[in-house]
């Protein structure tokens, strides 16, 4: 008798979740034989997640829909949580499967562990060890790794972080970042840019992203930041600077007041092929987001981390990056320093090599005893 697909129930609720599990998705419903993959999407970032699906291809199973105009952490948790449960409750499924640090994975591992379903959390074991940076994402994901049964590590230097603080050996699978894998997908589709406004962007100039959003930057800081900008952009000829602003009011409304110029290009949030693109037209990224910081080396692309401390230590090494903080000062003499010499990433990439999904589909085999036989799949080594 043949034994029943392994049922996966893949939670994400934001567009960084969906970007990253989109390939374990894709892997595993390409064995419906050994897997039983369904998508439930949370819908904490509504219209973020939703263009980002419709770019990936991918539609929900079901939605939740928890967004509300105004909402906190504290807010999405409790509704999060009491969705997941009571999809819980009724399909039963042998693994949970998250990404990340957000308050919908926090609140699918704990409906996940009320509900005594197994958890695998993708992207386990970064940590910046402290508690206020990334907020509440640190916090976040110190909790859900306590909270899984298979811990998907995406580097050795993630996987000795979670040896530390003494998970077993046996829980831990170190895979890669699947955002390698994302976007190398993405790089592959063929096409030009979708918004209108990146369609005529000036060539031979000194293209930098800019991506910031962080909650724990709202008001001054992220305000001083603007403001490195607005003065590296008056004084350094070339320089454009393309922009897709978070919808978050707090800082849409800094921004429309305080990047004006004519080379500080303003534009909607990107759909991921379009945001892709933008980074491979790009000399430097210059962020303060999580998993930017793996896609501009995946991409030979410098980052310039907008933070005072990072969960990603690598992104550091190689000419890859290098944190900026967020003071006026320190964003312009970065910038200052960029325009003076552009660098480029070294090739060797140490998030991953494209096979993150699969190395955790097998070890999903591999933990569950679907096959006989079968041996521990292979961890990534990064170089």
């Amino acid at each position: 008798m043949k034994p029943r697909p392994l049922s996966v129930l893949v939670v994400a609720g934001t567009r960084p979740e969906a970007v990253k599990l989109a390939p374990v998705l894709r892997r595993l419903r390409r064995e419906p034989r050994r897997f039983r993959a369904r998508f439930l999407a949370t819908g904490q970032h509504r219209e973020l997640l939703d263009a980002m699906l419709r770019d990936l291809g991918l539609r929900p199973d079901e939605d939740l829909r928890v967004m509300r105009r105004g909402q906190s952490p504290g807010d999405v948790l409790p509704r999060v949580t009491a969705g997941v449960e009571k999809v819980l409750e009724r399909d039963r499924p042998d693994l949970v499967l998250v990404q990340g640090d957000t308050t919908s994975v926090l609140g699918a591992a704990l409906a996940a562990f009320h509900q005594k379903v197994p958890v695998g959390h993708v992207e386990a074991g970064l940590r910046s060890f402290d508690l206020t940076r990334p907020y509440p994402e640190e916090v976040n994901r110190v909790i859900v790794d306590r909270l899984s049964t298979l811990l998907f590590a995406p580097t050795p230097h993630a996987r000795r972080n979670l040896r530390r603080e003494g998970f077993p050996s046996e829980m831990i699978f170190t895979t890669g970042n699947t955002v390698v894998d994302a976007v190398r997908w993405a790089a592959g589709r063929p096409g030009g840019f979708r918004e209108r406004a990146l369609r005529s962007l000036p060539k031979g100039k000194l293209l930098v992203t800019v991506t910031l959003h962080r909650r724990e930057s709202f008001g001054k800081p992220l305000e001083s930041v603007f403001r490195g900008l607005l003065k590296a952009v008056e004084n350094i000829p070339g320089l454009v600077l393309v922009y897709p602003v978070h919808p978050n009011p707090a800082v849409q409304s800094a921004a429309r007041r305080l990047l004006r110029h004519s080379r500080i290009l303003l534009v909607p949030p990107l759909g991921y092929l379009d945001f892709v693109r933008l980074m491979r037209r790009s000399a430097a990224i210059l962020t303060d987001s999580g998993g930017i910081q793996e896609e501009a080396p995946s991409l030979g692309k410098t980052v310039l981390v907008v933070r005072q401390k990072t969960e990603r230590p690598e992104v550091l090494g190689g000419g890859r990056g290098r944190l900026i903080g967020v003071s006026e000062e320190g964003v312009y003499r970065a910038l200052t320093a960029l325009s003076r010499r552009p660098s480029a990433a070294k090739r060797s990439n140490p998030f991953g090599d494209g096979r993150a999904a699969d190395r955790i589909a097998e070890a999903i085999l591999y933990w569950s005893d679907h096959e006989t036989a079968r041996r521990r799949p292979r961890d990534f080594r990064n170089i």
